[in-house]
């Protein structure tokens, strides 16, 4: 394992790059996203401190998602080939994670799925533009805006 500094804007992977490594956030902020057809950024996953982000596809094939860092940040990268994995919480804490989002993109309303957002990254909602959120969550910028503002209204 090999722990480098990433200024902001640094892509770490492109999407189409053969798939080797994780990486796990010391210090900053990385993002993970792919982009469609008519060139607009859905976001992935989000990874700030102590958490682990990754392209999921094995080894030898491109992988699917571009990594970059939203803020200048310490990351150790971790090699996937290799056997033994010393984190299995960690993988299992991520894997439950996208889980949840998953079931809640494919069944929960916007303000929902803005206050889970809120809970899984409570330290990272002042650190990233409202679009990207909105792009995390599934839904345009005037939607998310629209969800606090329904939240605000029920507190």
């Amino acid at each position: 394992m090999k722990q480098i500094h990433v200024k902001k804007g640094e892509i770490l992977q492109k999407s189409g790059d053969v798939n080797r490594n994780g990486y796990l956030v010391i210090s900053g902020l990385l993002r993970s996203y792919s982009m469609d057809q008519k060139g607009k950024e859905h976001i992935f996953m989000f990874a700030p401190e102590n958490w682990t982000i990754a392209d999921a596809p094995n080894t030898h094939n491109s992988c699917h998602l571009t990594i970059d860092a939203l803020e200048d940040s310490v990351v150790i990268i971790k090699d996937k080939t290799l056997k033994k994995t010393t984190d299995t919480q960690l993988l299992f804490n991520r894997i439950g994670v996208l889980q949840t989002r998953v079931i809640m993109l494919m069944s929960s309303s916007a303000i929902e799925r803005y206050e889970h957002f809120i809970e899984t990254y409570t330290d990272i909602a002042q650190r990233v533009p409202q679009k990207m959120i909105a792009s995390y969550l599934g839904i345009t910028p005037e939607a998310l805006s629209k969800a606090k503002g329904d939240k605000m209204r029920r507190q």
